[in-house]
């Protein structure tokens, strides 16, 4: 999607989707060491339950969202020291996990172990190859995020508000680490976004957060707070001038995990293939996607480029006033289609509640998915985000924004962030008999790529498309083209983001020659095509969006040939949103075998 200039599209659905390093989103997701040696009990389960309880112990943030209020009001401050116990937890659970005999146990048992293993690999890989702890100021800068205290209600206000001054008092401690962590010359994209990061979160602490704050009502409660607030604000914008003053002179363009590297990143996910052949696939179904997006707009227009008939059709558009209802009514037709069609089993009749973004998200949000944990008791409540036109913007600004929200994209979006995308996810998690270890560790590649194969997946089943082409209208015929347009565009923005992912840190590619690929393969204007660029640098896993579909598309294929007549996609899905999100792979013995019986 072409989105107004310096605007990224941030996907926030909580617990399972994988949200990348934004400074909205790094919260408590760094490593830290436990006060006791861990000693886990024999056996997969009492392995399982080690591990859950040690890794989210040191991981706060991440547990309060999943749920476990026991964690409210802590964080953990990333020393050096607290590094290593780190290391040497992981190292240990590493060497008792391999000795778990695979023999005997169930499916689903067999899936937990693998889990576990995975996410012991997905640790190292982030202590001992990405390092972010010493080489990415963003990993400090947005780790003040409490937008989760004031988004959801899951106790008193006062009680929350109590909360927040807790993990606010640690600032000192926090940026004092992130000083002596960090290395000394680092990567400038890295320093770059996290000054941005920093001055950002200073700016939310002291505007929104300290406004939700107020209205506590208990007087001594806010007063300490606002000291822990006002001092935390003070520290981010004092570690933004360190940056800028002790690290930026010296960065430089050094962010690529190089080949070695990447691999283990592939590896940590569940991925088998090379680099080589995941470019080499990447790179054949972008060129078939340009020819499905030509295809598309010469339905609609064939006197014109491909990438003017789509500027042409984001001029159908809501206006202000009627952004957010319009998204909610298109939303209740999506939904009844994914009903009609049995497309997979829906198993709540809670709707998604369509709603403004809230104000500190909307910099870096189009349209996202809130969920709650899959151990949320009170909170429970599901907000699908859409971010509205601004009070103070001009008519050409606002023109601009909306142009993104053109109807057919928007339904393509709303298909990826709720029906039956990231809440359908959610709503099959929670119904689910999926473990807790299936609940609480999920995959990038899954969590995204089941949501942007769902954009396909429906206009396949049919989704604003006429039933019989050869006797529809004209103006059926081109309506049909423009969805299949704007979907095509979604496509080929993810198919971007893997060639790049690669090449940038396989192959050196530059964050000019990546800005320019977005440019000419996707359509992308020059600032948003380097916002996508720079973000390819901290967050290389974005190429999942793309393999994880393509390795769902495999599986449904697959199931196709061992099913033969028997396969049904409603029950193919069903079974494939059963288990949690972890990496697509893993799923073949169950829906292959599971189906067949």
């Amino acid at each position: 999607m072409r989105l107004p200039d310096g605007v990224v599209r941030v996907s926030c659905a909580a617990v399972v989707t994988f949200v990348p390093p934004t400074w909205l989103a790094v919260a408590a997701c760094f490593w830290t060491g436990c006060a006791t040696p861990v000693k886990p009990r024999p056996g997969l389960e009492g392995e399982s339950a080690a591990f859950v309880r040690t890794h989210f112990e040191q991981r706060p943030g991440e547990a309060v969202a999943l749920g476990w209020h026991e964690h409210d009001g802590r964080i953990v401050v990333p020393t050096r020291e607290a590094m290593n116990r780190e290391l040497s937890r992981l190292r240990s659970f590493e060497v008792s996990l391999r000795g778990v005999r695979e023999a005997g146990l169930s499916e689903s048992a067999r899936l937990d172990l693998q889990l576990l293993r995975l996410a012991v690999r997905r640790g190292l890989w982030s202590l001992e190859t990405e390092q972010g702890w010493r080489r990415n100021p963003m990993f400090y800068a947005g780790a003040l995020d409490v937008s989760l205290y004031i988004r959801r209600d899951f106790k008193p206000l006062r009680e929350r508000v109590a909360d927040m001054a807790s993990i606010l008092r640690h600032a000192p401690g926090l940026f004092a680490a992130a000083r002596a962590n960090l290395d000394l010359v680092l990567p400038r994209p890295f320093v770059e976004t996290g000054i941005e990061v920093a001055r950002g979160t200073a700016a939310f602490l002291e505007r929104e957060v300290l406004h939700a704050a107020r209205t506590c009502g208990d007087p001594r409660v806010l007063a300490e707070f606002e000291a822990a607030n006002s001092g935390a604000a003070r520290e981010c914008r004092a570690f933004a001038a360190w940056l800028e003053a002790e690290r930026l002179p010296a960065s430089n363009g050094a962010f690529a995990l190089g080949r070695e590297g990447y691999v283990a990143m592939l590896r940590a996910e569940g991925v088998e293939g090379s680099p080589e052949e995941i470019l080499a696939a990447g790179l054949r179904e972008l060129a078939a996607e340009q020819s499905r997006f030509g295809a598309a707009a010469r339905e609609i227009d064939a006197t014109r480029p491909a990438a003017a008939v789509f500027k042409a059709i984001q001029r159908d558009h809501p206006t202000a006033s009627s952004l957010i209802p319009d998204t909610r009514r298109n939303l209740e037709v999506i939904r009844e289609f994914v009903v009609s069609r049995r497309l997979v089993t829906i198993p709540s009749e809670v709707r998604a509640r369509v709603e403004a973004t809230l104000p500190p998200f909307r910099a870096t949000s189009f349209a996202s998915m809130d969920t709650p944990g899959p151990f949320e008791t009170r909170a429970t409540e599901a907000y699908y985000y859409v971010t509205p036109v601004e009070p103070g913007w001009s008519e050409g600004q606002a023109e601009e924004w909306l142009s993104a929200f053109n109807y057919y994209t928007t339904d393509v979006v709303s298909i990826h962030e709720a029906y039956p995308g990231h809440y359908v996810q959610f709503l099959a998690l929670n119904a689910s008999r999926a473990t807790t270890v299936q609940k609480v560790f999920p995959s990038y590649a899954f969590s995204e790529g089941w949501a942007h194969y769902a954009e396909q997946m429906v206009l396949e089943a049919g989704f604003m498309q006429p039933p019989d082409p050869a006797r529809c209208t004209a103006e059926e015929r081109v309506r049909a083209a423009k969805y299949r347009l704007a979907q095509s565009d979604e496509a080929l923005l993810r198919l971007c983001r893997l060639c790049c992912s690669v090449r940038m840190h396989c192959d050196g590619m530059t964050v000019d020659e990546a800005t320019a690929f977005f440019r000419e393969q996707c359509h992308y204007e020059e600032k948003p095509a380097r916002s996508e660029a720079t973000r390819g640098t901290y967050d290389p896993g974005y190429l999942f969006y793309t393999l994880g579909k393509m390795q769902i598309l495999a599986l449904r294929d697959e199931a196709r040939r061992a099913l033969g007549d028997r396969f049904d996609l409603g029950r193919f899905h069903d079974e494939l949103l059963a288990h949690g999100a972890p990496p697509p792979a893993l799923l073949r013995p169950f829906v292959t075998r599971r189906q067949r019986d």
